[in-house]
């Protein structure tokens, strides 16, 4: 049907006349001068009316009514065989076909035969039941598929059955239903290819060793023998790996006791229970890959060992930082302390929830689950975690700092602005310090990190300075005397450092005259440096008492004048008045 445009000349005159005269300057004078405006006003209306013609011209069918902004487009209903997507196709093809319902999976074929359809559908069955890999849960689940070839993007490999001339494809293809819809079917070439792959699967197929009973009767649509060989074959292989721990255990830790004096190392098991899961595992992926299984079981019994391995190596992994953990806490000494301790119990388990959340995102990923919206929320919810929570991994890291730069430790004699006392124990978000008092103060770790911190008990050696002020009726000889006297003594004291000794006549004071005292002490704590110290000061105080001169205390000395004298002078100056 043709689109008939309507008369635009009128609505072209009237935009060409608003372009030439209805424009309005400053003062409502016309932009454009009168005498042209008959030529502006044609000029826009041919423009308007081929721009016009032009898009009614395209325009083959009527243009929809706008939507309006609450309306929404109807929903698409799914079709009622689950082909929208590809491994709804495949699901869908192998539950009917399973079913013995030909008739509807030949529906899921790419072909418009009749009766051959059916037997068709029947030997994809076989040949898909019996070498299709199990990797069903691989298969997309969007509607435009995978797109893993961009150079067709209307088909899906599902897998890759072997053949006597190669592998062939198994592919799906999205084809235009009979209502206009997209749906995926089983390609035109993979159906060519499958009378082929029947009489390769089933030549030979009667030709069987075995008893009857375990080949020709089946329990839930599985053979006899096919039950035995997962119900029996994969406990007894783990009964293997127990005694297979039980032989070479005793062999392997002997050994290395012999290489490695002090090594623990497979004192309890060669095979721990992950490892000897994630063997089950492997034999189980084997004897999928190597019976003849039918496709589901074998994607069952695949599905169930991907998640053993999963948890197996998570398992694993665990144990692994255990171990870990105890290495470096008895290698290293810095971790030795309580604090190290917690802080590398914390990364053990920071480390231990992330394997597991790794586990979790494989296992999603082998379903064929996108977990990206999840990845997106939790690391949404992390940074609002960590923006609620800045101050205290603030204060765990630096914690850390503090632990393993060792800038403090548990028992040191420190002060920290007006904060004097012993280092009672390091935590991850605080640190407690016992004060003079005997009172404990919680400082946060990041105070400490960020501040000046003075440690007193890491002195080495002990200053020793004293300023000695002495009267100022001291001679000069009692003056050098007592620096002389002060400075033996201090040499004569075996704890003191001799090069550092420095006794001097320092300055002529307010009220006495000063003598700097200056040494250091090597004593083993502050207690011995108190008790050295008041040592040095008694022979101090006998060093100035035998010069003869005395220790001088702040004073003044009044001068008074003759009274007499001044009397006399008062009474002649009143005689001369």
């Amino acid at each position: 049907m043709r689109y008939i445009l309507p008369d635009r000349s009128i609505q072209a005159e009237s935009i060409g006349t608003s372009l030439a005269g209805d424009w309005q300057g400053v003062g409502r004078r016309p932009l454009v001068p009168q005498a042209l405006q008959p030529f502006v006003r044609a000029v826009g209306a041919g423009l308007i009316l081929a721009l016009l013609c032009a898009a009614g011209t395209r325009a083959q069918t009527p243009p929809a009514a706008p939507a309006t902004p609450a309306a929404q487009p109807p929903a698409t209903p799914p079709d009622p065989l689950g082909r929208d997507t590809p491994r709804g196709t495949v699901l869908g093809f192998l539950e009917a076909a399973g079913k013995g319902e030909n008739e509807i999976a030949a529906q899921y074929l790419s072909t418009r035969l009749g009766k051959p359809a059916t037997t068709l559908a029947h030997q994809l069955f076989v040949v898909l039941d019996a070498r299709l890999p199990a990797r069903l849960t691989q298969v997309s689940d969007s509607p435009e598929g995978s797109r893993s070839n961009p150079l067709k993007p209307d088909e899906e490999i599902v897998g890759a059955v072997p053949a006597a001339d190669g592998s062939i494809d198994i592919v799906v293809e999205r084809v235009t239903g009979a209502d206009e819809k997209p749906i995926w079917l089983f390609s035109t070439a993979t159906l060519n290819a499958v009378p082929t792959l029947y009489s390769e699967v089933t030549f030979g197929l009667d030709e069987r060793t075995l008893p009857r009973i375990l080949t020709g009767r089946k329990i839930g649509g599985v053979r006899v023998l096919e039950w035995l060989v997962v119900l029996l074959g994969i406990p007894l292989f783990y009964f293997g790996t127990v005694v297979l721990d039980r032989l070479l255990r005793p062999l392997v830790a002997g050994l290395l006791r012999r290489l490695f004096k002090d090594s623990t190392l497979f004192e309890k098991h060669l095979l721990p229970m992950p490892a000897r899961l994630l063997l089950v595992a492997m034999a189980t992926r084997w004897l999928l890959s190597t019976l003849p299984l039918p496709l589901m079981l074998r994607q069952v019994g695949s599905n169930a060992a991907a998640l053993l391995t999963i948890a197996a190596v998570v398992w694993l992994m665990i144990l692994f930082n255990r171990q870990l953990e105890t290495y470096v806490i008895r290698r290293f000494p810095v971790a030795r302390g309580a604090a190290a301790q917690s802080l590398v119990r914390v990364a053990r388990g920071v480390v231990n929830v992330l394997v597991i959340f790794l586990g979790v995102l494989a296992a999603l990923r082998h379903f064929g689950v996108d977990a990206t919206p999840a990845l997106a929320g939790l690391g949404v919810g992390g940074i609002a975690v960590a923006l609620a929570a800045q101050k205290t991994l603030e204060n765990v890291i630096a914690g850390a700092s503090l632990i393993f730069d060792q800038a403090v430790t548990t028992g040191d004699f420190l002060k920290m602005g007006e904060i004097t006392g012993v280092v009672d124990h390091i935590g991850l978000r605080s640190t407690r310090i016992r004060t003079l008092d005997r009172t404990i103060i919680s400082v946060p770790n990041s105070q400490i990190a960020s501040a000046s911190v003075e440690t007193l008990s890491m002195r080495d050696k002990f200053l020793f300075h004293h300023v000695v002020g002495l009267r100022y009726e001291t001679t000069r000889e009692q003056l050098r005397a007592v620096v002389d006297g002060i400075r033996g003594a201090l040499v004569g004291e075996p704890l003191t450092e001799e090069e550092s000794v420095r006794v001097r006549f320092l300055r002529l004071g307010a009220s006495s005259l000063d003598v700097d005292v200056f040494a250091y002490l090597r004593a083993a704590d502050f207690n011995h440096f108190l008790e050295l110290q008041e040592s040095l000061l008694f022979g101090i105080t006998d060093v100035v008492a035998q010069a003869g001169t005395e220790i001088a205390f702040p004073s003044q000395t009044m001068y008074v004048d003759d009274m007499s004298r001044v009397l006399r002078t008062d009474e002649k100056s009143a005689e001369r008045g």
